[in-house]
C-alpha cells in the first residue's frame, strides 16, 4: 500500500510516527513522510523532520522525509492528490468528557477534503 504520513510538531505526531513505523515494518507499506508547518506546536518543522529521520533509520526503513509549506490541511490534501496515495495517516482527535471525539481544524479539514482513505491515529 502507498501510504503518506503527515506530521506536525506535537507529541501526538510522534505517537503517530511510531505506530506507522511499526505497521510499515510489519507489512512493508511504501511510506512517504511529510512534515507540515504548524508554528504553535512543541517542535519546529526541522526538529520534527530530524526526529522522523532518526526513528525511520533506527527501524531500517528507507524513505524521504519532506517538508510542506503553507496551510497544513491544504498542503496535506494537495500532496495526497499529486502522489496518488492509497492512504493518508494523520494524528488527531481528543476525547471529550462525554467520550466523543473532538477534531482539531487540520484533522477536520483533511478528513473532509482528502481524495483518499484517511487513517486517524489517536
Amino acid at each position: 500500500m502507498k501510504v503518506l504520513l503527515g506530521l506536525a510538531g506535537s507529541d501526538e505526531s510522534i505517537k503517530t510516527l511510531r505506530r506507522t513505523i511499526e505497521r510499515t515494518a510489519a507489512v512493508g507499506d511504501d511510506l512517504t513522510v511529510v512534515v507540515v508547518d504548524k508554528p504553535e506546536t512543541k517542535r519546529s518543522q526541522e526538529e520534527m523532520r530530524e526526529q522522523a529521520e532518526s526513528l525511520l533509520s533506527e527501524a531500517g526503513i528507507e524513505t524521504d522525509v519532506e517538508t510542506l509549506e503553507g496551510d497544513p490541511g491544504s498542503a496535506l490534501v494537495n500532496f495526497t492528490e499529486q502522489g496518488e496515495f492509497d492512504q493518508l495517516v494523520i494524528g488527531g482527535g481528543t476525547v471529550s468528557p462525554m467520550g466523543k471525539i473532538r477534531l482539531g481544524p487540520i484533522a477536520e479539514f483533511v478528513l473532509l477534503n482528502a481524495p483518499t482513505t484517511v487513517k486517524l491515529v489517536r
